[in-house]
């Protein structure tokens, strides 16, 4: 992706509004850094970043620092998984567990309950597996667990409350046996085949795994602030109390904006040349299930064709799109209350209507959040 288009197209007037946009953001949700970068016609016309790494760091952000991006990982889990389905290693009416599924009996004991041997790779994608719903969500239990012990234990202890492919309950945890499929069909750890097969194509060499304390930060990644600093509002969670890293394949990866936008632009359906799938791939990928309308296989949809996720953990907000006019972006920011990662999405919306290069392509769109909404938060 060149790094940007000609010096013309985005005015400093309208660079200036589109950071006092910005700023008007931080100071709402008292947010110390926040990174933006936009993508239109697969290249990338505008990066910035916003304030400090840290409440009380003296290093100001940059647009190569690293935060976590929370679900906005399930795309590129999706992605994977597709890659997989392309070249026949996997089919999407695929079994998961039971004597004919693809991980066997390796998890829980023997039988399984109700359900659970039906439940396929499809199932996962489009959160259709039975429950295991946010408000039920093994990934936020037992944070001492490791992966195969966390999922034995809900195997064992949380029975399905739905048939497969009967009811939507968005699941963090679906994804994360996704993470398990991945490891299964390639003998690669999760990351290493996300990393050789769908990041480094997009040219993406910075995104890695994250980590659970603040000792164990990347280098060139922000901290991370929790916060109930909105009036109404009660999400005091400890952002260094998850275990981020077992998050993986549904909310683990680490990145910057450029990161998630070269991403975008590689999988976003409109130069073949330039996507790492095929078109019938993608869209499969970005077609709603019969159960959902607006939730398609890691992206959220709707009728205007547009593609996003967003990402809501503790100390963290982030949003990827994919509009229908071709443009991309990403904003990611260290800090969460409950309506941050919302805003964060009106917010770039917002920013790229400044350019009045851009204002009539924008003014065919509806933003995703005016229609109907999937709560992706992870607590």
């Amino acid at each position: 992706m060149p790094a940007f288009p000609p010096d013309d197209e985005i005015e400093q007037s309208e660079r200036e509004a589109m950071a006092s946009v910005a700023e008007d953001y931080r100071r709402k949700f008292n947010a110390p850094g926040l990174s933006v970068a936009i993508a239109r016609n697969g290249r990338l016309a505008y990066k910035q970043a916003f304030g400090m790494t840290g409440h009380d760091a003296r290093e100001r952000l940059t647009t190569s620092h690293l935060f976590r991006i929370a679900s906005v990982s399930k795309p590129i889990t999706s992605a994977a998984v597709f890659s997989l389905i392309e070249t026949s290693c996997l089919r999407s009416e695929d079994t998961i567990f039971g004597e004919r599924g693809i991980l066997e009996t390796k998890y829980g004991k023997q039988p399984y309950g109700q359900g659970i041997e039906q439940i396929t790779i499809d199932h996962l994608l489009t959160h259709t597996s039975g429950d295991w719903d946010l408000w039920h969500d093994p990934m936020f239990s037992n944070t001492e667990m490791n992966q195969a012990e966390l999922i034995s234990w809900a195997l064992d202890t949380l029975p399905l409350k739905n048939p497969p492919g009967r009811v939507f309950a968005y699941s963090n945890f679906g994804y994360c046996i996704l993470g398990r499929v991945i490891e299964k069909i390639t003998g690669q750890s999760y990351a290493d085949y996300v990393q050789k097969t769908i990041l480094s194509p997009c040219g993406i060499t910075d995104m890695r795994m994250g980590g659970n304390t603040l000792k164990d930060r990347a280098p060139r990644e922000v901290t991370y602030y929790q916060q109930s600093l909105v009036e109404g509002e009660d999400h005091n969670d400890d952002p260094y109390a998850l275990n981020v890293t077992r998050m993986d394949s549904h909310g683990g990866w680490i990145a910057t904006p450029t990161d998630l936008v070269r991403f975008a632009t590689h999988v976003d359906g409109f130069d073949v040349s330039r996507n790492i799938l095929k078109p019938e791939t993608i869209r499969r990928m970005t077609t709603p299930s019969n159960v959902k309308s607006n939730y398609a296989r890691g992206w959220q949809v709707n009728a205007a064709g547009h593609w996003w996720h967003g990402g809501d953990l503790g100390g963290t907000s982030a949003i990827l799109v994919r509009t229908a006019t071709r443009f991309c972006w990403a904003a990611l920011t260290n800090t969460r209350c409950k309506s941050s990662a919302d805003a964060l999405d009106d917010m770039v919306w917002e920013m790229a209507k400044k350019v009045s290069a851009w204002r009539a392509a924008l003014a065919q769109e509806v933003p995703p959040r005016d229609k109907e909404y999937v709560t992706w938060a992870e607590y």
